[in-house]
Parts: C-alpha cells; structure tokens; sequence
C-alpha cells in the first residue's frame, strides 16, 4: 500500500456488494482526518476475518450520515457538501472512526466458529456445509443418476450417520468441562472458645476430596491453581485411532424393486447399498484450567466459596475416509474424479483453539456435628453454565452437586470419606454417584500427604447412545458395528496423590498427579496439578 507508514492512524471502511462472504467488497483506508489513503476490491474473507460485518455496519452508517456516495470518491471531500465543513462535522467524523475501532472486535467474537464446530468439520470433504457429502458424485458433469448418490451419506438421509458424528462431538464437549474442583478449606482450622481460637485440624487437608473441618468464623483462604491435562482415549479406543463406519441410506423409490430385481426394502438392494466409507479419526486435544478460588467463613460451623475458572482448550484434528466399493464395473459413490476413474479417498485437518471463563461454582459447608475424634458435615456445590460449550469452555447446562463427609483425627493422620450425588441438566449429561475415600497425613512440619480415591458412577442408560450395528439383508445377510468405540458405561476411578507444603506466612503451595484407574468415557493419562494458597 504505497505511501501508507506504520506512523498513520488509520481505519478501513467496508462497502458491501453483498451478503457472501465470498463477494467483493469495496475498502477505502482513511486515517482519523478522514482523508482518503486507498481504495480498491478484496474478498471479504480474505479481510480483517471476522470483523467484516460490523465494519460493513458502520460503513453504511458514514455513508447516510455523510452523503458518501457508494462507488467510493478519490477524495472523500468530494462526498461531503462544502457547508458541513466545519469543525464539529470533523470531531464527529473522528468519533465514528473511534466507534469502528470499538465495535470490530466484538464482532470477530460472533463470527469465529467454536471447536465443536471444527470437529464437525473433519466430516466435510466439499463444498457447502453437508458432512459426508460426495462432491465427485454430485458433480455435474456425471449422469443424473449418478449425481443422486452424493447425498445417500448425508446424516439428514442416513439418520445413523447423523447419530454417531453427534455421539462423538457430545461426549468430548460434556467430558472437557467436568474436570475435578478442589478442596473447599485447605492449611488449618479453627473454631473459637471463649473468643480464643482452637485448631480443628492438624494437617493442610485433602486436595481433590472434602474434609469436615470449616475455616473457622472471619478466615478466609484464596488460592489460584492450574491443571494440565491432554485428552488420550475415549472409552478405551485411543483418540490417535478412531474408527467409525458409515453406511448408505436404505433407498426406496417408486420403481426400485423393478429396477434392483429385489425388494428394495431391505437394506442391500440396489447393490450399491452395501458400498461403506470407513472413517479413521485423529484428535489432539488438550485443556489447561487455571482456577481462582476463595473460601470464607461465616461462622464457626459454615463456609461459603466460589471458583472462577479459566479454561484454555487447543484442537488439532485429521480424518482420513476412504469408500470401500461392493463391487461392479463403475462407482456411484466417490469424493472425486468420475465413474471410470474415481477417487476413493479423502482426508481434512482442522487447527482450534479458545480461550475464556469456564463454568463458575460457588459452594457451601455446613459442619453438623464434632468431637475430638471425628466430624461430620454437608457440602453443596452449584456450577453454572458461564463457559461457552461451543468452544469447549463448559458443559452448557447446570450442575449440582450434594456430599456428606466424614472425618477422622488420628494424631497428624486424618482419614476422610465423602459419599454424594451429581446431578446435570444437560441432555446429553448423566448424573452421578460421587464416593471418594482417602487420607491426608502430616508426615513432617509443613508437609502433608494427600491421597485419595476419587470416584464417579454413572446413574441410568448413558445419555450418550451410540447407534446400533446396520443388519445387510442382501445379497447375503450380515451386520456392520459402526463404531470401535464400544458401548459402556462412563464410571470414572481416578487415584489422587499429592503434597502440601505449608511455608511461614500461611502460603501453601500444592502439588498434585491425578491418574486414571480405568477407562471409561473421555480420559486423560494424567492430571498434573499446581496451586498456591492463602490463607488468614
């Protein structure tokens, strides 16, 4: 852009020819005394992404308020009547130029698409927005009755389809935002006697369990804490190696019978029926949450707390299809190429990643009953769908938690069960039985030893219902599992295992490995965890 220097303020003005974002559109570059810098043609995707729309929106609306004509002026004095030359047109001018630089990243927020939306993709080989749509077939070029067979793949022709692609986006999406919240009181507590205060507890308590013991009336703890984790396997199918098998809609058209010389009814006939495109599905994905979180207590026997999380969530995605034909001299179904000559094999690669506030908690502790050897209290918990589900933030729906706990005192070794029930909103969501089981033991001044069995069991039929195997009835008879993914229930087992370094100051610092027992639903190898704790 010649004459233009890094030194000059400057804004772009957009005139729309249209509504695609593949049209031209018209781009003036002025600078904040509204004289024109450059003026030619781009495609609107190829400028400023996603700030297109609302910089097409102020556009339109300089040009009603200037009288600026649509075909662009060389200068744009010469779009403005000599009369409304004057000062106050020109600090009103300035003052548009400052609201588009405003209103522009608040609409690249609404358009950028969200990683559910990126994992959608890999099913897409062509043009338009149809997954497992066969461009090669539906090119125009080919027969009419080959161009039919582009869409017998389609999810909205082949509900199956449509079912298993659902299954796979709703089960990454409701697991990403279920991930573990600390403890609600950590370093050590107090009740008052007297107005003197009397430690409750010995050691820095649990890290992914609940204790008994409250804060303590006027104390209160404020933590911020990270936790790295990188998705591995879904259900025991590792998410590098995802196999899913789609099948060709059941068609059954007036005359199909005749044509097929079969009944067109059952599935197999025509021949084509039985041509399958088998998927293999590669996902990277990994979250970091860094949480702030504060506990303060009412009084001696109640806290109440709430965390704020922040979730940072990455995506790489590859999908590799291929058709496998049934057999005959020419193919119907193919992404590329033609009849004679067709291309059996397509692959796509997707890149995400989003950031923001997750789904934020607030929590309360009542203790019920003490004694010197054991406690006994309730703890309900309540996270609001503040995370953007699209982006795999937070689980879109609500989820509400209840526990009863237990605690023992043993000199500086401290068991704890906490036994309690999860429900979620969502529908695609089970709740579930909570029972965690474990121990935090002061094995040296200042340190502690947190270990825990940390437990989900899932209530009912899983909402997340794969599709059943496609019954063939011709030419012989047999059945296509759609999915290596089996179907099971996601009863999460993960084993807790961490340190709490208590230094002078009432700072704790908290380290933490959370590792998986077993395999059910969405599972990560490890957990790391790190916090640092406060508490007065």
């Amino acid at each position: 852009m010649p004459g233009i220097t890094a030194s000059d303020t400057t804004r772009w003005i957009l005139d729309v020819k249209a509504a695609d974002t593949s049209s031209t559109v018209s781009l003036w570059l002025l600078n904040f005394d509204c004289e024109l810098l450059f003026t030619g043609d781009a495609g609107i995707g190829a400028v400023m992404g996603g700030y297109v729309p609302a910089l097409a929106l102020a556009a339109i609306s300089a040009q009603r308020h200037t009288g600026l004509p649509h075909n662009g002026p060389r200068s744009i004095a010469e779009g403005i009547p000599q009369s409304s030359r004057r000062p106050e047109v020109a600090m009103r001018r300035r003052l548009l130029a400052l609201a588009l630089l405003l209103v522009t990243p608040l609409a690249a927020g609404g358009q950028r698409q969200g990683l559910r939306d990126k994992i959608s993709q890999l099913f897409i080989f062509g043009p338009g927005e149809d997954p497992l749509f066969l461009a090669g077939s539906a090119g125009t070029n080919n027969p009419a009755s080959i161009q039919a067979h582009g869409k017998h793949f389609i999810p909205s022709a082949a509900g199956q389809n449509g079912s298993l692609i659902g299954f796979l986006i709703d089960a990454i999406s409701g697991n990403v935002s279920n991930l573990p919240v600390g403890a609600t009181s950590g370093g050590e507590t107090f009740r008052f006697e007297a107005g003197v205060p009397v430690k409750t507890s010995t050691s820095a308590g649990p890290i992914f369990a609940e204790r008994s013991q409250t804060m303590g009336r006027g104390r209160a703890l404020i933590g911020l804490s990270r936790s790295s984790l990188h998705f591995s396997s879904l259900r025991g199918v590792p998410m590098s190696n995802i196999e899913l098998f789609f099948t060709h809609q059941n068609v059954d058209f007036e005359g199909c019978s005749q044509q097929a010389g079969g009944d067109c009814r059952k599935m197999g006939i025509p021949n084509l029926e039985n041509d399958i495109m088998l998927f293999k599905l590669s996902l990277d994905l990994g979250v970091d949450v860094t949480s702030v979180y504060a506990t303060f207590g009412l009084f001696d026997n109640l806290d109440v707390g709430v965390v704020l999380p922040f979730v940072n969530s990455r995506l790489h995605g590859q999908s590799d299809a291929q058709i496998i034909p049934f057999g005959g001299p020419t193919a119907a179904h193919f992404f590329a190429g033609s009849p004679t000559d067709p291309v059996l094999n397509a692959s796509r690669t997707v890149d995400g990643s989003a950031a923001g506030l997750g789904d934020v908690a607030v929590r309360a502790k009542l203790l019920v009953r003490e004694s010197p050897r054991a406690s006994l209290a309730v703890l309900g918990q309540a996270r609001f769908a503040t995370g953007d589900e699209n982006d795999l933030l937070g689980s879109g729906a609500l989820d509400a938690r209840g526990l009863a706990i237990v605690t023992g005192r043993l000199g500086r070794f401290s068991p704890h069960g906490n036994i309690g029930y999860v429900y979620r909103s969502g529908a695609n969501q089970n709740s579930a039985v909570l029972a965690t089981g474990g121990f935090d033991h002061l094995i040296a001044d200042g340190v502690t030893l947190a270990a825990d069995l940390v437990s989900e069991l899932q209530v009912g039929r899983s909402k997340l219902i794969l599709p059943p195997p496609v019954r063939y009835d011709a030419p012989f008879q047999r059945t296509i599992a759609p999915t290596t993914i089996p179907d099971i229930r996601d009863n999460n087992v993960n084993g807790s295992f961490g340190f709490k370094f208590t230094a002078p100051g009432a700072f704790t610092v908290v380290t933490n490995a959370l590792i998986p027992l077993n395999r059910d639903g969405l599972r990560s190898n490890l957990i790391l965890t790190g916090a640092v704790e406060y508490s007065f």
